[in-house]
């Protein structure tokens, strides 16, 4: 109730905030409303959502997949530890738009080129999350199940995932918000389809109203992503420490 409280507040004052500002920089949510409407009709709204959401997708499983098994490794590895820390902190340092710009030259304007320079981005974030949740893993849980000999698969189903899920509910967290944001940039430099390709469209006609028409949708679905997904997640992974305490 206070969550949707603060949103109608929030259109409370955007439109306020519209009454006194020329309508061609802040339109208020009535014109935006009406060119999204029309943008749903023709179908170009959920196209574009659709394609915006596919690479968001691909790009998150694809660096999340790869940074959990590399931060898991660097994290009881110390060998492996010293060799790609290094890696780590370049690709920590390394801007997202000279990323982006590079994969697009070596690989062309290809869809692969976008995921990947999307995934690489977020690559770095999870191993280091991934990297402190296998340091605190407990040796002790580790000694039982040297004890009872459990298979691998056991082992990381019942010992080392369960330790590991708050730090990859973090992870999910924080890298979800930073993906999202950096695939609009990846379409905006390179892509013919996706919201940040109808953003950069937007800017080039000076239309603030189509802008927000694509802007919004697509800001209140991964609102809708981190409600009711990615919070009820985080909630039941962690479970279990308070279960214990």
């Amino acid at each position: 109730m206070i969550r949707l409280a603060s949103f109608a507040a929030m259109i409370l004052l955007w439109q306020a905030a519209a009454l006194f500002s020329d309508p061609r920089h802040l339109p208020g949510p009535r014109p935006v409303a009406l060119i999204m409407l029309e943008e749903a009709r023709s179908g170009e709204l959920f196209v574009n959502l659709a394609a915006t959401l596919a690479r968001v997708a691909a790009s998150f499983a694809l660096a999340m997949s790869l940074g959990s098994a590399l931060g898991y490794l660097m994290g009881r590895n110390r060998l492996a530890d010293k060799i790609l820390d290094p890696w780590l902190v370049v690709l920590l340092n390394l801007p997202a738009l000279v990323v982006i710009v590079l994969a697009y030259i070596w690989a062309g304007l290809t869809e692969a080129a976008a995921i990947g320079a999307v995934a690489l981005n977020k690559l770095p974030g999870a191993v280091v999350v991934a990297r402190e949740g296998a340091r605190s893993l407990d040796p002790a849980l580790d000694e039982m199940a040297t004890v009872f000999r459990l298979p691998l698969k056991a082992r990381l189903r019942h010992i080392v995932l369960p330790q590991l899920a708050p730090y990859l509910a973090a992870a999910t967290r924080s890298g979800l918000s930073l993906v999202w944001k950096i695939v609009l940039i990846v379409e905006l430099l390179g892509r013919s389809n996706g919201v940040g390709f109808k953003i950069n469209l937007a800017f080039q006609l000076f239309d603030v109203r189509l802008l927000l028409a694509y802007a919004l949708p697509f800001v209140a679905i991964m609102l809708g992503v981190e409600t009711f997904v990615v919070r009820p997640f985080e909630r039941r992974v962690s479970r279990w420490r308070s279960d214990a305490a």
